[in-house]
């Protein structure tokens, strides 16, 4: 353990220059104390490597110094060749610099690991994409990217989901992230931390002017607040409904990250209908046995049409709001297609 943390604090010391004690601790999760004595044991081994005191100071090498050694284990050289699919590298213009990237990697591999991560690039596959997305609109990372790597301010002109038309937004990038094969710009909005959709982006401009990010802050820090900020949404409506247990895995899929609490079996035991159960959608007998209740945190009431996608196989139980507009929303839907609803005959 001891000769792996010995070589990681001399590659990164290589690639990063000047770093604080502090830093390279918490990335190695050792103690300040811990990264001074592994420093006085790389001197005393012949590694030039010195520390600088005070506010400003940190863990470096001698300027020239270089080393060749890899240090690769055999279970890191499998773990370079897992590898997300090539769509991420290819939106970027970088799929054909990973293939070479990687023959490079290859041939500096001892010769006993190499066998081991040929077999792990052709036995290991990570596809981000999600099943049948389907075509997706044309998305241009290359102004986004070149603002990032450039450190200059973007003006984008941007279209919100539900909203008419666009509006202007003057940014500053941190980076961008691709989530579930979807790409995100993550950047300040004067001053506080907003995420653009990379496929709703009309029209980007690189400006002259140079990014004003947060002192201190970084794009995994950015990411980490705004991740959380949509994942945990005030909850402005409480939904309790019952779900058909046929239907609960795709429930599941589709609205699983609204539950607050775990899906509870409605009633007495499967396929054993209960005396006074409630009437289904249509007005029959239910099996309650076979209903799952559910509780769902909502933004506004508005969020309850979603939960129409499983038609008669989920009914909002309360509020009675939430009842009402799924209501709405199905009358509407019958008027549409010019149906009865008493008879269910096809269009008049």
């Amino acid at each position: 353990m001891k000769s792996d943390r010995l070589l990681s604090i001399l590659l990164l010391l290589q690639t990063r220059g000047l770093v604080p004690a502090a830093e390279l601790a918490e990335r190695l999760e050792v103690s300040v104390r811990t990264i001074y004595r592994d420093v006085e044991a790389l001197s005393a081994s012949g590694v030039p490597v010195y520390a600088e005191r005070g506010r400003h100071g940190g863990i470096a090498l001698l300027p020239g110094f270089r080393t060749d050694v890899t240090g690769l284990t055999a279970d890191e050289s499998r773990a370079l060749f897992v590898l997300a699919a090539e769509g991420a590298h290819a939106a970027l213009g970088l799929d054909r610099a990973l293939g070479s990237a990687l023959r490079k990697v290859m041939a500096a591999l001892p010769e006993p690991h190499r066998p081991a991560a040929e077999l792990t690039s052709r036995r290991i596959l990570v596809d981000p994409d999600r099943w049948m997305r389907g075509p997706g609109p044309a998305v241009d990372l290359d102004t986004l990217h070149d603002a990032v790597f450039a450190d200059r301010r973007l003006r984008l002109c941007y279209r919100h989901s539900g909203t008419e038309g666009p509006r202007a937004y003057t940014v500053d990038p941190y980076g961008l992230v691709a989530k579930a094969g979807v790409w995100y710009l993550v950047a300040d909005h004067r001053g506080a931390p907003r995420l653009f959709r990379a496929d709703r982006v009309g029209r980007a401009t690189v400006t002259d002017d140079p990014v004003r990010r947060r002192p201190g802050v970084e794009l995994a820090d950015v990411w980490e607040v705004l991740r959380r900020r949509v994942e945990h949404r005030p909850a402005g409506l409480r939904v309790t409904a019952r779900v058909r247990a046929s239907r609960l895995d795709l429930f599941l899929r589709l609205h699983g990250g609204l539950l607050v609490t775990a899906p509870e079996p409605e009633g007495g035991a499967a396929g054993a209908p209960e005396a006074g159960a409630r009437g289904g959608p249509g007005g029959g007998p239910v099996d309650a046995g076979g209903w799952t209740r559910v509780e769902l945190a909502l933004p506004d009431v508005r969020h309850a049409r979603g939960l129409l996608a499983l038609g008669a196989h989920l009914e909002i139980l309360d509020p009675p709001e939430a009842r009402a507009e799924l209501a709405a929303m199905a009358a509407a839907v019958v008027e549409l297609y010019g149906l009865s609803p008493a008879s269910g005959d096809g269009p008049s």
